[in-house]
């Protein structure tokens, strides 16, 4: 009896072989794509750091000078000091109102749900509808800020007090140079409250209630409570809202972009927004390269901290 002749295909070669193949198109074209999009223009942005380019004519090598006169152009230095600026209020005023959220929503409250909803609502709204809503909100005329502060100076002249409510028509938030930072900065802090809100409620849910029943036990209770327990135990939390905050001010642009396009007289300009115009308005790329890799620099330093902290962390938990 003559047996069939054997395959000289090796069955678990070819399934390896398939495998590879499916691994190849599943793997390959996303790192294409995150190559074309992400790998080179991050390459590109250091390379055109230290070349004169307009974006039409190549490139020149020109070394350190973007930078140096980067550090030597006012424009640059406001923009860089308006950003600290931003980062100083971000890590306090959200961090702090949306811890305070957080722990009154936390206690069960009546309509705990919908206020949880319409704090974060804020975020789900692109960042340019809200630079529109609030723009309007800023409005001189017919602006809610303006209109709140005429009706309470309405109700103090009604009072006696020499004043006028028609001068609250004139305030100017987005106009003003020593308002419009202020004002854009409010604004981004409206957005972000909630952000921070629901990651310290999603820490809050985290905490060990035997430990925190074991201090009440021991007659901590209100503020010492939370002073001395419950935000120690939510440093992790801390930390991730403090460089999501200061990452968040770094690469401000949207809002900036469309209340004041960085104006009145630079009084609101912020790194990226100075950096988009230099590019594509004045058609000074190499120098908005450079200006991207400081960006990119400082907000690397600040994640650093972030990772040693997250790894000391886990070091403690070991």
């Amino acid at each position: 009896m003559q047996t069939a002749p054997r395959s000289s295909r090796n069955p678990k070669r070819a399934t390896s072989f398939y495998q590879a193949r499916w691994l190849v198109v599943f793997l390959g074209l996303p790192l294409l794509l995150y190559s074309v999009w992400v790998i080179y223009p991050f390459v590109r942005t250091f390379t055109l750091a230290f070349a004169s380019y307009d974006g039409l004519s190549p490139a020149q090598w020109i070394g350190w000078q973007n930078f140096r006169e980067m550090f030597q152009t006012e424009a640059f230095r406001l923009a860089l000091w308006h950003n600290l600026i931003w980062i100083l209020i971000f890590i306090t005023v959200p961090t702090s109102a949306g811890l305070g959220l957080a722990m009154v929503l936390n206690q069960g409250v009546r309509f705990d749900r919908f206020l949880k909803i319409a704090y974060y609502l804020p975020l789900v709204l692109a960042p340019v509808v809200t630079a529109m809503v609030w723009g309007w909100i800023y409005h001189p005329q017919q602006g809610l800020v303006n209109t709140v502060i005429a009706g309470f100076l309405g109700v103090l002249k009604t009072l006696g007090f020499n004043v006028n409510p028609e001068d609250a028509r004139n305030i100017g938030w987005l106009g003003d140079p020593k308002l419009a930072l202020l004002s854009v900065i409010g604004a981004a802090v409206w957005r972000q409250v909630g952000y921070v809100m629901v990651l310290y409620l999603a820490g809050l849910k985290t905490l060990d209630a035997e430990v925190l029943e074991a201090a009440r036990v021991d007659g901590a209770e209100g503020f010492n409570l939370f002073r001395y327990m419950i935000f120690p135990m939510l440093a992790p939390v801390t930390t991730v809202v403090v460089v999501i905050s200061i990452v968040d001010s770094l690469r401000s642009f949207d809002l900036v972009n469309v209340m004041t396009n960085g104006g009145p007289f630079n009084s609101s300009e912020v790194l990226a927004n100075y950096m988009v115009k230099t590019a594509f308005h004045d058609y000074r790329q190499g120098y908005a390269a450079a200006v991207a890799v400081i960006l990119f620099l400082i907000t690397f330093v600040f994640t650093l901290i972030y990772l040693r902290q997250v790894m000391r962390q886990e070091e403690r938990n070991l």
